[in-house]
């Protein structure tokens, strides 16, 4: 079970990429929470009954905006974010953490298109330091970590640790191979 760092309620965020398979109980989930939704992540929120606190962008993904407007009335709060020098994700984020929050479930920032996908990790990137940020698509979970992390994993599942961009003395035990005082370098191993 992977954790946020801060101590705090957890925010979600919803985006563009391919929208998360939910179970009924999942959503009951969501409906307790502060949900963020991203520009065209707002067509398949809707579509499962998600609540909807905030709907963040340039609304040039949500393909039917007589319905977005009828619902703000009723709803939700809008935030139109036009500069077009940030993503919609980069503008949520710094929204998020100037509103105090700091742990943040991040659903559909995978899948569909490649460079939105590797943009939100650049993204997130940005906000390691200030932000507990996980990812959380259809098949995995995927996060910073801290220098220092421990993580509680169910035996026998699968866990990939990527060097972004490098990491030096790194040990993991518990593991099927261990790793004992390694370096690893993105594009070297």
């Amino acid at each position: 079970m992977i954790h946020h760092r801060y101590i705090g309620p957890e925010i979600n965020i919803f985006l563009n990429g391919n929208p998360p398979h939910l179970s009924n109980k999942e959503i009951n989930v969501f409906n307790t929470k502060i949900n963020y939704v991203v520009d065209g992540a707002y067509n398949y929120v809707k579509n499962n009954n998600i609540k909807i606190d905030y709907i963040i962008g340039d609304f040039d993904s949500i393909n039917n905006k007589i319905n977005i407007v009828a619902d703000i009335n009723n709803k939700y709060q809008l935030i139109k974010t036009l500069n077009q020098n940030y993503t919609d994700f980069d503008k949520t984020l710094n929204i998020i953490y100037r509103k105090g929050f700091l742990n943040i479930n991040v659903w559909g920032a995978s899948g569909k298109e490649p460079d939105h996908f590797l943009g939100n990790l650049s993204t997130a990137l940005k906000y390691k330091q200030k932000l507990s940020i996980i990812f959380y698509d259809n098949h995995s979970l995927y996060f910073f970590s801290k220098k220092q992390e421990t993580l509680f994993i169910q035996q026998n599942k699968t866990i990939s640790l990527f060097p972004f961009t490098k990491v030096t003395n790194l040990f993991a035990y518990g593991l099927k191979y261990p790793i004992k005082k390694k370096h690893y370098k993105l594009g070297n191993k």
